[in-house]
């Protein structure tokens, strides 16, 4: 009974979190669901544990919270970001970690989020991490992130289609993307385009990534 009910206060913190993310951003609520959903195929693909699968689903739908720390002005500003507001954009990882860290029981999902941005060859942020230095759970939320990003639409250009997504992270294995994560997420390949055709997608009211695409591929800007 006492983990019953403790389990029911996780999953309220949860919702609430969730919730919050949603009043202030309905982009990247929508945007998470699909990434979570995503990730918890890769990792059932991958034969991961139950408990590392539920990580990964948490931490998949708060990978983005951190954005809640990002001005409005930044976040939803319309046209080319400058160097400043893109290193402005990338600090949402570490706050991010810094908001889940505070919680005992969200520690292990304050790292997953910490380092859902780097890459494989190191060339990421926050710390500039590569290959298995990146924890596993990051390595797999960082492709389907991507494959969500390249493939949602944006006011100033339509999404790739599912295949030209499929292609774009196949391009960037072993740079941006772990090849072990990117093999089971080709083997759910076919899975995928219905799962995401069954949730909401919203239509983007900034355009962060106008003239900064390299964002998608999550590549370190230095202040």
């Amino acid at each position: 009974m006492l983990y019953k009910n403790l389990r029911v206060r996780i999953d309220h913190m949860i919702n609430m979190i969730i919730v919050t993310l949603d009043a202030r951003d309905l982009y990247t609520y929508s945007h998470s669901e699909r990434v979570a959903a995503i990730s918890v195929l890769i990792a059932t693909e991958m034969r991961l544990s139950d408990e590392q699968v539920e990580k990964i689903h948490i931490s998949a739908h708060l990978h983005d919270i951190g954005k809640i720390g990002v001005t409005d002005v930044v976040l939803n500003k319309s046209g080319k970001l400058s160097k400043d507001e893109i290193v402005q954009i990338q600090a949402h990882s570490l706050i991010g970690f810094n908001i889940l860290n505070r919680i005992d029981i969200f520690k292990e999902i304050a790292t997953i989020v910490l380092h859902h941005h780097e890459r494989y060859d190191g060339a990421g942020y926050p710390d500039s991490k590569r290959k298995e230095e990146i924890p596993l759970e990051s390595r797999i939320i960082a492709v389907a992130d991507s494959f969500d990003a390249i493939t949602s639409d944006r006011p100033y250009c339509l999404g790739s289609n599912y295949e030209e997504g499929f292609d774009e992270v196949q391009n960037h294995v072993y740079d941006q993307f772990c090849p072990i994560v990117y093999k089971s997420f080709n083997g759910v390949k076919k899975e995928i385009p219905p799962l995401l055709n069954t949730i909401q997608r919203v239509r983007v009211q900034h355009t962060a990534f106008v003239g900064h695409e390299d964002l998608i591929h999550s590549r370190r800007i230095l202040p």
